[in-house]
């Protein structure tokens, strides 16, 4: 790995910059929801050596794809391609700290799937920045200080850097196209071994932890449908983002309202109901007929009814009812957010069918992976038949699948 940064690398820091998998809250983050989150024991390990000059190179340690580029504030990331993501990184940075003209030398690994829903993209986002900012110092800034020490204060920046939004005193810039929230980042940074963590967003602000039982695993199938987010598949990503805003828009308008959030302008029950009244005759020719009246809902219950339910189910250990939830969730998913591909449907049947005590497809939508709540004594079992059914149904999705046993592990750290 630190072979990757090259000879003349010098003082090398590491950091291991995990996934994530989001239980709760599809969808819900940008909206000012709350989301059930745990980080992964797979993601990032980075590696950077700091330079004497602007430029920034980074390198898979696998591949050996590389990128170069400055730290410039009119640097232009290259669309659609890996290398866009740090390159967004870098030019905010130069553009919010206009003392960080340091350039480095980063070298990447990863042990995630690709477009798998387990945000391997917001993972790399953070990574690069937790380097750049240690070569740059940004943490001894009074910016910093002030603004992005907390943990969540920063995961909120770093959900700004990636969907273009302005940030406190950060002003907002180019984005790498995906209009999504903070949630990804949340978990990425904050979360904490052995803990599902709840947090609420907009701003993020933690809820509590609830305590993950050794008796249980997370088995997670990649669908071996990629989750992408770029090219033909933005706009529909895009659409479920621009539909909660186009909801907040006609409740301020019917109302008065001045809430910043959809999920500020619906914590009342009765006003839930009231924005429901208002969208069952709202029409958009942006939108089908009844979508968002759809979306709306599925919010409304991911956030306000489905969560809070099934954290307490989980907590005081009825996996029945949890399970009956997160099922819940699952239909929200299909039929208010329209993400959802028979394949991982099929993959979140197949999984309850089996015996998994509850399980639902997560992240982006549109592909991606299902998790599964299993007892440990058959995690390893299980995996392998969840798989074998799903060829039974799949067959060329299934050759491209994979499954992996994990549990709740620690957010991003530094190594060295």
């Amino acid at each position: 790995m630190l072979a990757a940064l090259g000879p003349r690398a010098r003082t090398p820091a590491l950091w291991h910059v995990p996934g994530r998998v989001e239980l709760l809250g599809k969808h819900t983050d940008y909206a000012g929801g709350r989301s059930l989150l745990a980080a992964l024991d797979r993601g990032f390990v980075i590696g950077m050596s700091p330079r004497d000059d602007g430029q920034v190179t980074v390198r898979d340690a696998a591949s050996g794809a590389r990128a170069a580029f400055a730290l410039d504030p009119d640097l232009v990331p290259l669309a659609g391609r890996w290398a866009g993501y740090p390159m967004t990184v870098a030019r905010r940075i130069a553009r919010n700290f206009p003392g960080a003209r340091r350039g480095a030398d980063l070298a990447i690994a990863s042990d995630l799937p690709s477009a798998a829903g387990m945000s391997s993209s917001s993972a790399l986002v953070v990574a690069t920045f937790l380097a750049l900012a240690e070569a740059n110092e940004l943490a001894a800034t009074a910016d910093w200080q002030r603004h992005l020490a907390a943990p969540e204060a920063l995961a909120g920046y770093l959900g700004s850097v990636e969907n273009g939004q302005g940030f406190g005193p950060f002003a907002g810039d180019l984005g790498v196209g995906t209009e999504g929230g903070s949630q990804d980042h949340t978990a990425i940074l904050c979360c904490r071994a052995g803990l599902l963590s709840r947090y609420a967003f907009r701003p993020v602000a933690f809820e509590g932890a609830l305590p993950w039982p050794d008796t249980l695993r997370l088995v997670i199938a990649a669908s071996g449908v990629k989750a992408r987010k770029t090219g033909a598949e933005l706009p529909a990503y895009n659409r479920a983002s621009r539909a909660t805003r186009r909801i907040l828009e006609l409740w301020r308008a019917e109302s008065g309202s001045s809430a910043e959030s959809l999920g500020e302008a619906a914590v009342d029950p009765d006003v839930r109901q009231e924005i429901a009244r208002m969208l069952s005759g709202a029409t958009d020719p942006k939108y089908p007929n009844g979508y968002l009246l759809r979306r709306f809902t599925q919010f409304a219950e991911e956030s306000f009814e489905i969560i809070p339910a099934a954290s307490e189910a989980f907590t005081r250990g009825d996996l029945g009812e949890f399970g009956n939830h997160v099922d819940r969730s699952q239909r929200g998913a299909e039929v208010g957010l329209e993400n959802q591909v028979p394949e991982t449907i099929a993959l979140a049947r197949i999984a309850r069918g089996l015996g998994a005590e509850a399980a639902s497809a997560f992240g982006a939508g549109f592909g991606g992976s299902v998790w599964a709540v299993v007892n440990t004594a058959d995690a390893e079992r299980f995996g392998p038949e969840w798989l074998a059914a799903y060829a039974a149904e799949f067959p060329a999705a299934a050759r491209k699948a994979e499954v992996i046993v994990t549990k709740p592990s620690d957010g991003a750290r530094r190594l060295s």
